[in-house]
């Protein structure tokens, strides 16, 4: 289960990192703290181009995040077909997803009032 006593931006800098490791690509983070009755305090999003490609990210952020900060998602939810992975860490929500899918469901624009970040990758 998740260790809620981690820092939101430890856990939001591991996680893009460990996006980053497999080549993750799109990665945008939704600040929800200032929306009421929101699931949690972030959502990271981030595509990947096939099913192996996604679940290697998610892999990858479950690896990197149990080793640095030794927590672990509360849930995760989307494995077994790879099209759209969810992992809940609580207060940060990961949305790892197959670009057409993610391209469908264009998650981001429900959260129009929230503070939207995106992250340049450098590779």
């Amino acid at each position: 289960m998740a260790n809620k006593n981690i820092n939101n931006d430890e856990l939001i800098a591991n996680i893009v990192k460990g996006i980053e490791a497999v080549k993750g690509e799109n990665i945008t983070i939704i600040d929800l703290r200032e929306i009421d009755n929101t699931p949690c305090d972030y959502f990271i999003i981030a595509d990947g181009n096939s099913n192996t490609q996604v679940n290697a990210i998610s892999g990858s952020v479950q690896k990197l995040v149990s080793k640095e900060l030794r927590d672990k998602p509360w849930h995760v939810e989307g494995e077994d077909n790879a099209e759209w992975i969810l992992m809940d860490y609580v207060n940060v929500v990961v949305h790892v997803f197959q670009k057409h899918i993610r391209e469908f469901y264009n998650i981001e624009s429900l959260w129009g009032d929230a503070k939207i970040t995106t992250i340049d990758s450098q590779y």
